[in-house]
């Protein structure tokens, strides 16, 4: 397989993957707290504009209901997650071109792309537990909407997103570290 054609596949699956990822962890965050969507990303991403949703809150404290809301987590989680997916797809397709041919490019690539993904979902879950443990004792900081009736459950999913997002920074990191030593291996 040609090595350009190669990486434009790793292109185009990079974002699928991203978002798919997004989608899983949205799914799980959403069993968590409910709340964090129908109070926070709902509103943020303007699902209720789309005409699947409506505001059965206030102008103030919008609180958006869906009839499938599991859908609209997975629609967030989607489109929260795709361009991550295309950044890590750039840069480990273009380290990718340093293997001999095509074929090694992808399966390595394609590894090195879930080794990130995995290690993007074990960071998310540290964040759970560390906005279990740590954030929820400390609230002065965050700007919480001022319908949420469950804080500790809201608190503990904000942490894992932003958990997960330092997880795909350390495993692109990883993930590149072990396609250049996957290079020496197939030399």
């Amino acid at each position: 397989m040609n090595k350009f054609i190669t990486l434009l596949l790793i292109l185009i699956i990079a974002p699928i993957l991203g978002g798919f990822y997004g989608m899983i962890h949205d799914q799980i965050t959403y069993s968590v707290s409910n709340e964090y969507y129908t109070k926070f990303k709902f509103i943020q991403f303007g699902i209720d504009s789309w005409g699947i949703a409506q505001n059965i809150g206030t102008d103030m404290n919008p609180e958006i209901q869906l009839d499938n809301p599991r859908l609209g987590a997975a629609i967030v989680g989607f489109l929260a997650t795709w361009w991550v997916g295309m950044i890590i797809g750039l840069f480990l397709g273009f380290l990718g071109l340093i293997h001999k041919n095509g074929k090694v490019m992808f399966i390595v690539t394609i590894k090195a792309f879930c080794l990130t993904i995995a290690i993007a979902l074990i960071t998310g879950i540290v964040g759970l537990g560390f906005g279990k443990l740590f954030i929820n004792d400390n609230l002065a900081d965050w700007n919480l909407p001022e319908n949420v009736l469950d804080v500790n459950h809201f608190i503990m999913v904000g942490s894992m997103h932003n958990f997960s997002y330092l997880g795909g920074l350390i495993g692109l990191v990883f993930a590149m570290i072990y396609s250049v030593k996957q290079k020496k291996k197939f030399t």
